[in-house]
């Protein structure tokens, strides 16, 4: 008797043994099921994602070879300047600075590209920094960036408001001398919209936290004043 239960008893243990192991390997294809939706989830969002941003962009003449920004000047040392139209700060520095850039172009010692990035879309409900960027690529198309970028610091609009509107972005544009049929149009269609992405998007990638930034020869220039930025171009082209 107290063999045929032990022999019962062992049964019983190895029949449990096995529905564990049943369990658990169920909860194994459970768990990895649920991680191949939710990386075929992922693959399809990021595939959405990806469709509704546009691989193609158009860049304005007078951009870089990158097509990441607008060249003036051929100067042997390379200035970079990444600025947003919304930024406050971005206004003080062409204030400051910007007759100093014009100069350096101008001696031929220094080749400045102008990257208009939108990081500041957040501060304006009317994503400002986009169409501001944009409209620049349209008066660089024009051949009046410097002065329509500097038309648009004179005039720029406070953060958290709308921004300006596209007809006082045209209105900007005629008043520094560009061809309202032509600029206009290229501005009520955001021409450039996807240019502005790209720009942005570049700037993000070369490690660009902030406007303004500025580089002398891929070095970045930490306090970019008239001084520091004078004695930067001439120790990089020695």
């Amino acid at each position: 008797m107290s063999s045929r239960k032990g022999q019962r008893d062992a049964a019983r243990v190895v029949r449990e043994q096995l529905a564990r192991e049943r369990r658990r390997r169920r909860t194994i294809w459970v768990s990895a099921a649920a991680v191949v939706v939710l990386i075929i989830a992922g693959v399809v969002g990021w595939a959405v994602w990806s469709n509704q941003r546009s691989d193609t962009f158009t860049t304005p003449p007078g951009a870089n070879a990158a097509g990441t920004g607008i060249v003036t000047g051929g100067g042997p040392v390379t200035v970079d300047i990444y600025e947003d139209f919304q930024c406050p700060v971005c206004k003080q520095f062409e204030g400051s600075t910007g007759a100093t850039l014009e100069q350096l172009v101008a001696e031929n010692k220094a080749k400045v590209v102008y990257h208009p990035v939108a990081y500041l879309n957040r501060f304006s409900t009317t994503e400002y920094s986009t169409r501001s960027s944009a409209a620049s690529g349209c008066a660089a198309a024009g051949g009046k960036f410097r002065e329509y970028a500097k038309a648009l610091f004179d005039r720029q609009p406070p953060e958290g408001s709308a921004g300006l509107p596209d007809d006082q972005l045209i209105d900007i544009g005629t008043g520094v001398g560009l061809d309202r049929g032509s600029f206009g149009g290229c501005v009520k269609d955001g021409t450039y919209k996807n240019w502005t992405e790209h720009v942005t998007d570049e700037a993000s990638r070369s490690n660009v936290t902030g406007t303004p930034t500025v580089m002398v020869n891929g070095q970045p220039l930490d306090n970019p004043t008239p001084e520091a930025l004078t004695a930067a171009v001439a120790a990089a082209g020695k």
